[in-house]
């Protein structure tokens, strides 16, 4: 039930010294030296009249030099004779600290100093419900998320913990407000998805109180209940109706002189009189934390930040508890970072991103991977872990486990026989498998790529970065390079295009390259092989004359007609045989035992025989065909090299050619420090590489 006092009572500070001095808020900013003392002063004592009429106000002494003293809300959080002390963020503030402790200590509250470690901005990011015995807590900007656990340890409260993003709602008092009903008034836009799905979770859609931007941005979540009253700045006729309608008065009162700041009506007021009935001698804490570390060039690479950046995204918190920077350019730098998330649903997606970029749970913390069965045929346990394609070892009994067939997006089964681990897409699950699932006993191995790496074994002729400005010469010459080196000892290079190859005149070099033996497989669809098989048959391209670029009249047929022929013959090979079919690159393939596999789509036409219209068979051949793969050359097609991207583990060496950067770009996202991007027409750069792998050495 709701704990309503007889006799409320507040802390309130004055603002003889209010003024606009710093900026360490959004409001702030450009607002520097722009308050009137005199306005302020006026407003300040309109509040307190329209608040001492129905409460006990009890006054703290103005400090000069302190100009936002005057907000007592950060002072603390009260429950009952219990106060956190407030620790501020920005070291403007701090000096209000000692006076906030001295009058608490003086009018008798027990204190709790919060640790220095911790920033904690009090009742601005701590508001008591009004009928649960829960704290809503506010973090993102000012106090952090493991201040929640703090404080419901230190008061025996359970503690909501709330994610804000956007920085004009600095603090949780400025976008949430809970009331007297239990009912609670809120800006969503003023927090992140997770935050919000837990208010919904919590309080009832008949509770629930959504306010719009404009009257979020005039401070209404910012105001003083007592009673059936609300004191605040100003709200909507419309927010105004809504609220009459649950028995609320609204009384609005000028503060725009301390909006300046970004305070209104509940900054300028500390309530003392909290119930310590709500508190208990424990609190449950959903918060948890894992200690991470991480290897590398950190800095180089920009590693760390990227972490830092995913923790903060994903909802968490981090504390660096070690960094040991590498003394010289080409050292690794190490650190070690405890990661806090208001819950286990929010930490493991965390963690999972953090292995994603080589970090690695703390060995003190380790725990054995989690294994959960399948129970339906083709469908995951809840919670499975997500692969990636760099090299993942399990703990499974005590033994780390390499996992096989690594690639992305697929789960991880484990046999405990042996033990063995395998990489299983979804659909191929069968029932009494076990899975791992959450991010327990995992270690994912990304290479990092050495600082100052330069054109060698680790293939850095450009870096992860997309541009067309780059020189194209110098990327062809170095992936040339890496494919005579990769023929000389024997290895395989598969090839990935589209029909854009035949297009833009780059058939002639790609059916050279084959005869060389530079191409090991092809991955295509059924468009690069009808085009190549028309301009073969007809000399045309879409029926566009291949030689004089002119369109061919009744040429749009051709392709049909190069499809037909060949279903004629029985497939693609026995047009070869036949001696229907007499070059194109098709015929290389054919004639040099180059396998191929083309993954249809619903827009073929046709299609040609040997065309999989099986996607699922299709995937199959694909990464059949990948396997022992040491470079896969994408040519100009969006489609099949991101599936190919997918499919292909780390270490194995993708070069993206395109005229498009977005195709490229969506292939660097993949992670992997062996996807590389070149910006150029791709009949060109097949044209350049030719020239190129003919003038190098054997």
């Amino acid at each position: 039930m709701e704990q309503t006092a007889i006799n409320p009572e507040f802390l309130m500070c004055p603002a003889d010294y209010f003024e606009i001095r710093y900026e360490i808020n959004a409001w702030m900013e450009g607002n520097t030296g722009r308050s009137r003392l005199s306005h302020a002063r006026e407003q300040w004592r309109a509040l307190h009249e329209q608040i001492s009429r129905r409460a006990t106000v009890r006054l703290m002494r103005p400090a000069s030099g302190l100009p936002d003293l005057v907000f007592t809300a950060n002072a603390g959080l009260v429950i009952g004779k219990k106060a956190v002390l407030g620790r501020f963020r920005y070291p403007e503030r701090r000096p209000e600290e000692p006076l906030y402790r001295k009058w608490f200590e003086e009018n008798g509250y027990e204190v709790f100093a919060t640790p220095p470690d911790l920033y904690f901005e009090g009742a601005g990011d701590a508001l008591t419900d009004r009928v649960e015995p829960r704290i809503w807590m506010g973090y993102g900007f000012r106090s952090v998320l493991e201040a929640a656990d703090w404080v419901a340890q230190a008061l025996g409260i359970e503690t909501v913990p709330l994610r804000l993003v956007d920085q004009r709602f600095y603090h949780l008092d400025t976008c949430l407000l809970p009331l007297g009903d239990g009912s609670l008034m809120y800006y969503p836009g003023g927090f992140d998805e997770r935050s919000r799905r837990r208010i919904e979770e919590l309080v009832p859609e008949s509770r629930r109180i959504e306010i719009d931007e404009r009257d979020a941005l005039d401070f209404a979540c910012n105001a003083v209940q007592i009673d059936g009253m609300l004191v605040m700045h100003r709200c909507s006729p419309t927010l105004a109706g809504r609220l009459s309608s649950r028995g609320l008065r609204v009384i609005q009162t000028p503060l725009d002189q301390f909006i300046l700041a970004g305070g209104s009506a509940r900054c300028l007021c500390l309530r003392l009189d909290e119930s310590a009935a709500q508190a208990g001698e424990k609190a449950p804490s959903e918060l948890v934390r894992r200690t991470m570390t991480i290897e590398g060039h950190l800095f180089d690479n920009g590693i760390l930040v990227r972490a830092m950046d995913l923790i903060a995204g994903g909802g968490g918190s981090f504390e660096t508890l070690e960094l040991r920077p590498g003394q010289r350019r080409e050292d690794h730098s190490f650190a070690r970072l405890a990661v806090s998330a208001p819950n286990a649903g929010v930490l493991e997606p965390i963690l999972a991103q953090l292995l994603q970029l080589g970090a690695r749970i703390d060995e003190t913390t380790e725990k054995p991977a989690r294994l959960a069965k399948v129970e339906i045929d083709g469908v995951s346990p809840d919670d499975f872990y997500c692969t990636t394609i760099h090299h993942t070892d399990v703990l499974v009994d005590g033994h780390w486990v390499p996992v096989t067939q690594q690639r992305m997006d697929g789960v991880i089964v484990v046999d405990r026989v042996g033990p063995r681990a395998a990489v299983s897409l979804i659909r191929d699950l069968r029932k009494g498998q076990e899975v791992v699932v959450g991010v327990d006993g995992l270690r994912v191995i990304a290479r990092s790529k050495p600082a100052g790496e330069r054109q060698t074994e680790e293939f850095a002729f450009m870096s992860s970065a997309v541009s067309s400005e780059r020189r194209v010469e110098l990327a062809v010459d170095a992936v040339a390079w890496e494919m005579v080196q990769i023929r000389k000892h024997g290895g395989r290079i598969v090839l990935v295009a589209g029909p854009v190859v035949v297009h833009t005149g780059g058939i002639p070099a790609l059916c050279e390259l084959a005869r060389m033996g530079f191409i090991s497989a092809v991955l295509s669809g059924n468009a690069l092989a009808t085009h190549d098989i028309e301009l073969a048959l007809y000399g045309t391209s879409l029926g566009v004359d291949y030689q004089s670029g002119l369109t061919v009249h009744g040429g749009h047929r051709h392709h049909l007609r190069a499809i037909n022929m060949i279903r004629k013959c029985g497939s693609i090979a026995d047009a070869v045989a036949q001696g229907v079919l007499k070059n194109g690159f098709m015929y290389e393939l054919v004639k040099n035992d180059i396998p191929f596999c083309l993954a249809g789509s619903i827009r073929d036409d046709g299609p040609l025989p040997e065309t999989m219209m099986d996607l699922v068979a299709a995937q199959g051949e694909y990464q059949r065909l990948l396997a022992g793969a040491e470079m896969v050359l994408m040519l100009s097609s969006m489609l099949h090299s991101i599936g190919v991207g997918n499919m292909t583990p780390g270490g194995v060496r993708l070069v993206c050619v395109d005229i498009n950067p977005a195709v490229a770009t969506k292939l660097a996202d993949r992670g992997s420090l062996e996807s590389r991007s070149i910006v150029t027409d791709v009949g060109l750069f097949l044209t350049m590489l030719l020239e190129k792998v003919k003038g190098m050495p054997e």
